[in-house]
């Protein structure tokens, strides 16, 4: 029970990553709050674990003030804060519309340093602590996806600096950068591979995104939930800016000796 009396604050917490954070959470004491803009898949992971949900768009600062509210009033104040929404930002810069880039630079950058900015009272008066979410397209760049890979290289910078910024205060910030992960938002991805190479199902899909990855699997949503809770919790009391990859071991690979492997 090592979040007993906490309040988690998970934005995104409906499906994938932030519902396996929501479920550890509760599971180890914590009161959890959900934020995402669709109540349904939110409501159905509460009704599991229970916690509160707060319906809005995490990077509309208003939303946030509200929710914040509603959480002081019938929970208390936020001692740890998952910054997990994001998505979106696929493709080219040469055809990138200005729509899509501002949406990627909303739904990964801007939510997260909304929600932050709006916490940080409770979390300097509490001692508590961020999880930003990132991906190791915060520290490589893929194929195509220009406002993704953008964003979340911001969103390392940016939990950097509230680690740098907010540390004195007794607030630490850690950042994870998953690889891939078998959510429905990673399966429609894995369909575009479906299509473009002609294979007959998403594990295939996910098999052979994942060849030359040292464990050679996507993670699970849980898997990366273990790193999320145990970096925000006492016994990670000493790591405050640390940036934690939890990809199977694809960002060790050395790309040019890829021709060497049997």
């Amino acid at each position: 029970m090592r979040f007993s009396g906490k309040t988690a604050f998970i934005t995104g917490g409906g499906t994938g990553i932030g519902a396996a954070v929501a479920r550890r959470m509760a599971s180890d004491g914590a009161k959890v709050v959900l934020m995402g803009r669709r109540r349904e898949p939110l409501e159905a992971v509460t009704r599991d674990i229970g916690g509160l949900v707060v319906q809005g768009d995490a990077a509309d600062a208003k939303a946030v003030r509200a929710a914040l509210a509603e959480i002081h009033e019938k929970i208390g104040p936020v001692d740890i804060l998952v910054a997990n929404a994001g998505g979106h930002g696929v493709g080219p810069t040469v055809t990138m519309s200005d729509e899509t880039w501002a949406l990627a630079t909303r739904t990964n950058l801007d939510t997260a340093f909304v929600c932050a900015r709006e916490c940080l009272p409770d979390l300097i008066a509490r001692k508590g602590n961020i999880v930003v979410v990132a991906s190791i397209a915060g520290l490589f760049a893929g194929p195509a996806a220009a406002g993704y890979v953008t964003m979340k290289h911001a969103c390392v910078g940016f939990g950097k600096s509230l680690a740098r910024d907010y540390g004195r205060q007794g607030v630490r910030t850690n950042i994870i950068c998953p690889g891939w992960v078998a959510t429905a938002m990673a399966d429609e991805q894995m369909q575009v591979v479906v299509d473009k190479h002609g294979l007959g199902s998403i594990e295939e899909a996910y098999r052979l995104v994942t060849k030359d990855v040292p464990l050679g699997r996507p993670a699970t949503p849980e898997e990366v939930s273990n790193v999320i809770c145990f970096v925000a919790s006492a016994e990670a009391a000493m790591m405050n800016g640390s940036i934690l990859t939890v990809d199977g071991g694809a960002t060790v690979v050395d790309l040019p000796t890829l021709a060497f492997v049997d």
